[in-house]
């Protein structure tokens, strides 16, 4: 019998990543690092993912705790892809890491308390390096082709991501508001700590309102940037094939568009474009955005036949991550004149009536479990509320996340909102 190629758990890790949904990207990634880097934790930083930015696989008292600034602090810190080892604030104090930064991307590979199994070998890094590549690839490509269940998950949970951090915001800056206040007063005896406590808590008054903006960056983005994007998306289609691509950019006081609308918007006139292009007689393509201040308005009109099929096959697919968004498109096709396609994206979450939860069939309790969730409240407090134990809801926080599928409290929370739940 021929031994096993020693090589073969590599490929079989390499086939696992490469094949890995969006939620399991992290965890495919640290069992292929592993056995040639070890590691106590591994998380990921990608801002293509905009509801959910971080992935993290390991230990749970690293990947509960690491925020988003301390990632962005440490992303901003790397100047180009080279692998960076040294001691960086992650999940609260200061730890050994080891990050690499993905050029086209900008998404942040984080590794805690590296260990090479071979020290001194510098093959095991470069493998490390190629695996993340392909990590991070297969994240763009996965955004890229996201499905209309992820689309709309997604967008839910950047929705609130943004309505909790707006409320810890406006709390704690009232806080430091007020106190701010007292201690500018000059009836307060002792002028030097009451200079030093003023100076400390405007400074954090700052922070926190830097992190709310970024927060915002995150799952938001420029109109005119968004546009930008396209721009450079379209290249490499149109580059060679001989038609002209017009752009008509939209106002750049637009309002800023969610981010899954962002890329879904991009990735809809890709594939209306390469529909285009792929009809005879066509040699101009215009593509136009605009903003009504509710909708994301997209125009796309070709030179052609007028042969574009609104049944076809590539046409059904675009309409059905519309359709994710609760958008709408419509084509004119006028026989010798070319096509005309309007997509109406609109930038907010439709709202649902109450209550719009039969289809997850929960028990009473499990509901009453479910709006204390929603609430933002912990285990503890939901038990003294209900006059339960702990344990009974663990038991029902486990079953609500089996009938809902979803993996945690804020997807938990993301899905109950988009039902109009509050």
């Amino acid at each position: 019998m021929p031994l096993p190629d020693p090589q073969w758990p590599l490929l079989e890790s390499v086939a696992a990543l490469a094949d890995a949904p969006l939620g399991q990207i992290a965890e495919r990634l640290r069992d292929a690092t592993l056995p040639h880097l070890g590691s106590s934790a591994l998380v990921i930083f990608t801002e293509d993912c905009t509801g959910r930015p971080q992935k993290k696989a390991g230990a749970e008292e690293i990947i509960s705790r690491v925020s988003i600034a301390e990632l962005d602090t440490l992303r901003g810190a790397l100047s180009d892809e080279t692998p960076w080892f040294g001691e960086a604030e992650l999940a609260g104090r200061p730890r050994p890491v080891l990050a690499l930064k993905h050029a086209s991307s900008q998404a942040l590979l984080v590794l805690t308390d590296p260990h090479p199994a071979d020290p001194g070998h510098n093959a095991e890094l470069d493998l490390v390096t190629y695996l993340w590549h392909l990590a991070a690839r297969r994240i763009q490509e996965k955004v890229a082709d996201a499905p209309p269940s992820y689309l709309l998950e997604s967008r839910a949970a950047s929705a609130e991501r943004v309505r909790v951090t707006a409320e810890l915001t406006d709390l704690h800056s009232t806080t430091l508001e007020t106190l701010l206040a007292a201690l500018r007063s000059s009836s307060l005896e002792d002028a030097a700590a009451r200079t030093t406590v003023t100076d400390l808590t405007a400074k954090a008054l700052v922070r926190l309102r830097t992190l709310s903006d970024r927060t915002t960056d995150l799952v938001e983005e420029p109109v005119a940037t968004a546009f930008e994007r396209l721009r450079e998306d379209l290249r490499p289609l149109t580059r060679f094939s001989g038609i002209e691509v017009e752009f008509i950019e939209p106002p750049l006081n637009g309002r800023a568009l969610p981010g899954e609308v962002a890329h879904a918007a991009r990735a809809i006139v890709r594939g209306l474009v390469l529909a285009m292009t792929e009809q005879p007689d066509v040699s101009r393509i215009r593509t136009q955005w605009d903003c009504d201040g509710e909708n994301l308005l997209i125009n796309v009109r070709d030179d052609g036949r007028g042969k574009l099929a609104a049944d076809a096959p590539s046409i059904a697919r675009l309409d059905r991550r519309v359709q994710a968004l609760t958008g709408q498109l419509r084509i004119d096709v006028m026989p010798g004149w070319g096509a005309d396609v309007f997509v109406t994206l609109p930038l907010d979450l439709p709202a649902r009536p109450a209550g719009d939860v039969a289809g997850w069939d929960l028990a009473a309790r499990e509901l009453e479990v479910l709006q204390h969730l929603v609430a933002g409240e912990r285990n503890r407090t939901i038990a003294l509320k209900l006059g339960i134990s702990e344990n009974t809801v663990k038991f029902h926080v486990r079953n609500l996340f089996r009938k809902l599928e979803v993996g945690s409290r804020t997807e938990a929370i993301a899905l109950a909102h988009s039902h109009g739940l509050r």
